[in-house]
């Protein structure tokens, strides 16, 4: 097993003098080294083969002893040496101090075919920044973590990627609910890749502490590295830097409302530098639509991070970005002005992405009450949004009295649709009709259209759930069916049918299926 070692981060930035593996506060550092756990027993259970070719790895490498040792951690690849990173960040609003990887060790960067991926085991041991945690992950979370990000990436969102599930031989004790009924679960370890794993929380960290030699040596690193074509360090650049990197976590937001994602823990130390999304923890997609649901047990009284208030906190993560960043740029004018076009092209982006959701070209200024007359409408039952978006498309022109019947297989409760609430109904979908008579498009032409950005299978939290499940009984075929249906979200996919479907009455409150803890 031969890679294309490229270590950058570990090689151009300054590294902790401290090679003792302690709990401790980590200054003037954006990295400590420190070695992976070596688990008792590793197994290999699923591998994306498109992210093994990303990195240049063979089918023959893929069976080698020597991947399983080094993507478990229990070898380090010759020439290379692990860190831990160093940052800081907001949690939940609140400024929480130094964090830093906590159960992520980075291996090494590699670079194929022009482009760099950083490596990183998820589960591998304690770090410097464990704080109260023992640095590992459970079977239950690597599952969800390892099939979300790979079907993130096929639904075309930004997102870090995953290289190999395994399990590690141990046992984790967890506190699943947070409900003092603490038990021991299967241990985990997750291969995940992203060009960088840079965070909000890292620049954050050298600002609360005015550490601006650092700071500075941080952003013309990522800058150099990532952003190149702003050009070298000034004041400019800087300006430009953070342009970009709010331009990119719009987009990205954009997209998770488009699919109906929820993050669950949008903290300033869960936001990525390259705009994509990072830290698969309580996620979930949106099965009724609701603007008020979050998954998150931790959040389930604030809701914060609820479906509807993303783009807000997406701004409020911003802001602390910017604040980080004001020491290079010493001028709040330009970091107002691109705060205030992120708002501006919020409402833009967001009327936009649901036209093409609604198979809307045609741009008029009836187009926003039409959206929000929808979300009215979906609100007025339990609707699954996944379902409803997909039976739209194949609305034919001219046939309003038909909508309603269209769509009723995303109604979790039929019977409710009836009376002012069916009336409603139909009065938008006459109101649709009227807006697609003034289309060129066909109607084969709009499904096409719709169906490229409406997905028909997502990660329902029951789906993983039942995977989740199965593997912890040694069974894994569900993953693997699981990984194969989301690798081709858009695609009819007879032969997987039964994923396209409203959750079941029995996951509504189940454990994992509804509301998940930040336990993993």
């Amino acid at each position: 097993m031969k890679l294309n070692i490229r270590d950058t981060f570990n090689c151009e930035l300054p590294s902790d003098p401290q090679r003792e593996n302690s709990r401790r506060q980590v200054h003037e550092a954006t990295h400590s080294y420190v070695k992976p756990k070596v688990p008792s027993q590793p197994q290999l259970h699923h591998v994306s083969k498109a992210m093994a070719e990303a990195l240049g790895l063979t089918d023959e490498d893929l069976k080698s002893d020597e991947f399983l040792k080094v993507f478990s951690g229990a070898t380090i690849y010759p020439g290379t040496e692990p860190y831990a990173m160093a940052y800081a960040g907001h949690q939940f609003g609140n400024w929480a101090g130094q964090l830093g990887d906590g159960r992520a060790i980075n291996l090494f960067e590699v670079v194929h075919q022009d482009q760099r991926w950083a490596v990183q085991l998820k589960g591998a041991g304690e770090t410097p920044y464990s704080r109260q945690g023992d640095g590992y992950a459970v079977l239950r979370s690597s599952i969800r973590e390892y099939l979300c990000s790979e079907a993130m990436h096929y639904l075309d969102v930004p997102t870090t990627r995953a290289l190999s599930l395994m399990t590690s031989g141990d046992e984790v004790l967890r506190d699943m609910l947070y409900n003092g009924n603490a038990d021991y679960e299967k241990g985990a370890i997750v291969c995940r890749l992203a060009p960088s794993f840079i965070r909000f929380g890292n620049f954050e960290l050298f600002a609360a502490r005015n550490d601006i030699k650092n700071l500075k040596k941080l952003t013309d690193y990522t800058i150099s590295h990532f952003y190149p074509e702003l050009g070298p360090p000034s004041k400019t650049s800087y300006i430009e830097f953070f342009r970009t990197v709010t331009q990119k976590t719009l987009d990205l937001i954009i997209h998770w409302q488009r699919v109906g994602f929820v993050h669950g823990v949008m903290n300033t130390d869960n936001m990525s530098i390259l705009g994509l999304t990072i830290d698969y923890g309580p996620y979930g997609w949106l099965e009724d639509f609701d603007f008020g649901w979050t998954p998150n047990t931790t959040d389930n009284q604030n809701k914060r991070y609820r479906y509807g208030n993303q783009p807000n906190m997406g701004l409020w993560n911003l802001l602390q970005l910017a604040n980080a960043l004001y020491p290079l740029i010493e001028d709040a004018a330009p970091i107002e002005a691109i705060l205030k076009q992120y708002q501006v092209d919020f409402e833009t982006k967001s009327l936009q992405m649901m036209r093409s959701k609604l198979g809307i070209q045609k741009v008029s200024e009836e187009d926003a009450q039409l959206m929000m007359q929808l979300e009215d409408c979906l609100l007025l039952s339990e609707t699954d949004m996944t379902l409803f978006f997909r039976l739209l498309s194949q609305y034919k022109k001219g046939t309003p009295e038909l909508g309603v019947s269209l769509i009723k297989d995303a109604f979790y409760h039929p019977n409710e649709i009836q009376a002012e609430r069916l009336q409603q109904w139909e009065t938008w979908f006459k109101a649709y009709d009227s807006k697609l008579q003034n289309e060129t498009l066909t109607d084969v032409e709009r499904q096409t259209k719709m169906n490229a950005v409406n997905p028909k299978y997502v990660l329902r939290n029951y789906m993983a759930q039942l995977a989740i499940d199965k593997a912890d009984g040694g069974d894994f075929s569900l993953v693997v069916e699981l990984f194969q249906v989301l690798k081709s979200p858009y695609e009819e996919q007879p032969q997987y049918e039964q994923w396209f479907a409203k959750r079941p009455d029995w996951a509504r409150h189940k454990v994992g299926c509804s509301m998940l803890s930040c336990s993993s």
